[in-house]
């Protein structure tokens, strides 16, 4: 990226010289037009952008924390607050839209070159740009449709709106939104094409590899509802990358307890800033909070007290080991979607084994361990929804997760917020749970808005 950024500006100075010398010699502009595979190396690298900035506005919604109404108020960020209680009102905020289709952008310009380029598709290197710049792009749409599209209902995904799905770098093409199913059909397509290109093993810190595929894949299939690819994609990935954190090697009482790209990690992806989110902002919820047993090192490695109010908590839990959200791949989060989905379709000894597996690294070791256990499948499968929240807290799935449990009448739940005077509710499958698109986005594209 320097070289290509490096060619932009000597094209530039000479472009500021004088008319007369300009005219003598042209200089040849598409030098400044990355178009090797080594460029290609330089445009997957660039990990500020690439793994970083996807939208905030779902996590903002949740039910894992609270404001008060002083906090509130100290929110500078005027969209951020009405995110907060669900306001149903014009954006006109295109970060949360932008920033992922700059990464979309980035992933096309490699699929561009690479899809010209006379290397061999046997080629190890050629492969590894091709499976990584198809991956960034179907993350990258995963993330969007998770906040600006309805959960997914196979019955009516076919009606549905999905996202707008640029597959090619040019800038002038009109935008569209494609069906709900067809954007999911989109994103698997290009996993699939991650899976069987990644290299197992990545060099590079940040960059996906086989085993972040997968778990992305049983995510995007979770969300779906689809169980049986879910489970099927999880075990893959934890065949490959089965490594956890044990807790008990943790300093629980620091900061932040959790390292930085630690063996947990199989892709790091950030969150945009969110203020109502922040460090000494958001106020853990109380039932959250309280349903971790004082045995579960995550209760002092996620949390640290505060007395204002009185015994409520802050996070400190990020995997990026900073106040930033970490909206990540994660192997504690692929035990969780093979523990969900071998429950549902019948695995139950391997739906116990996962969620244990789990558990056992966040138990006090000093403290015996009593493993989930029994033959019911109901209670079995409350137990590891029950886990899921509390270990994907402020790790940008809880919204998801509401949207999908909501199509159940087992799990559905009715959000609320208290502000002092006024109660702000969120009812399941409401159409709020697709955030509305930024006007200035709407005005530009011409897209259509989601239904209201």
């Amino acid at each position: 990226m320097k070289k290509i950024i490096e060619i932009g500006i000597a094209v530039t100075l000479l472009l500021l010289g004088s008319c007369t010398e300009f005219l003598d010699k042209k200089p040849d502009i598409k030098l400044a037009v990355p178009k090797t595979l080594a460029d290609v190396d330089l445009l997957l690298n660039d990990y500020s952008t690439l793994n970083g900035n996807y939208p905030t506005f779902g996590e903002i919604g949740t039910d894992d924390y609270y404001l008060t109404r002083q906090r509130w108020d100290g929110v500078s960020n005027y969209e951020q607050r009405m995110a907060y209680i669900w306001a149903d009102e014009p954006y006109a905020d295109i970060v949360q839209w932008q920033r992922p289709y700059k990464v979309v952008y980035i992933a096309n310009q490699a699929i561009d070159i690479l899809g010209k380029s006379e290397r061999s598709g046997a080629d190890e290197a050629y492969r590894r740009g091709w499976g990584a710049a198809h991956f960034y792009r179907a993350f990258a749409f995963h993330q969007l449709v998770g906040i600006y599209s309805p959960a997914y209902n196979a019955s009516t995904a076919g009606q549905e709106l999905g996202i707008p799905l640029r597959l090619d770098p040019a800038v002038d093409q009109r935008s569209i939104r494609p069906s709900l199913a067809d954007t999911y059909k989109q994103i698997i397509a290009d996993f699939k094409t991650a899976t069987a290109n990644l290299p197992v093993v990545e060099g590079v810190k940040g960059r996906p590899h086989k085993a972040a595929a997968y778990s992305a894949l049983a995510r995007v299939y979770l969300d779906m509802g689809d169980f049986d690819q879910a489970y099927r994609y999880a075990d893959s990935s934890l065949m490959l990358r089965p490594e956890l954190l044990d807790f008990n090697n943790l300093s629980v009482s620091a900061n932040f307890p959790i390292p930085r790209l630690n063996v947990e990690v199989l892709f790091p992806a950030l969150g945009t800033a969110a203020s109502p989110m922040g460090a000494t902002v958001a106020l853990i919820d109380t039932l959250l909070y309280d349903s971790y047993s004082n045995d579960d090192l995550r209760k002092k490695a996620f949390f640290k007290p505060n007395s204002n109010p009185l015994n409520s908590h802050y996070f400190k839990g990020s995997y990026d080991q900073s106040n930033t959200l970490f909206f990540g791949l994660t192997t504690s989060e692929v035990y969780l979607i093979k523990a969900e989905a071998a429950s549902r379709i019948g695995r139950l000894d391997e739906a116990k084994e996962a969620i244990n597996t789990l558990l056992r690294s966040r138990w006090d070791k000093d403290v015996v361990y009593t493993p989930v256990s029994g033959s019911d499948g109901e209670r079995l499968l409350r137990i590891i929804l029950d886990e899921r929240r509390k270990e994907l807290v402020f790790r940008g799935r809880r919204w998801s997760d509401l949207k999908r449990l909501n199509l159940d009448p087992r799990f559905q739940l009715t959000l609320m917020r208290n502000m002092g005077e006024g109660t702000y509710t969120l009812p399941p499958n409401d159409l709020r749970y697709a955030y509305r698109i930024s006007e200035t986005v709407l005005e530009l594209s011409g897209i259509q808005q989601n239904r209201r």
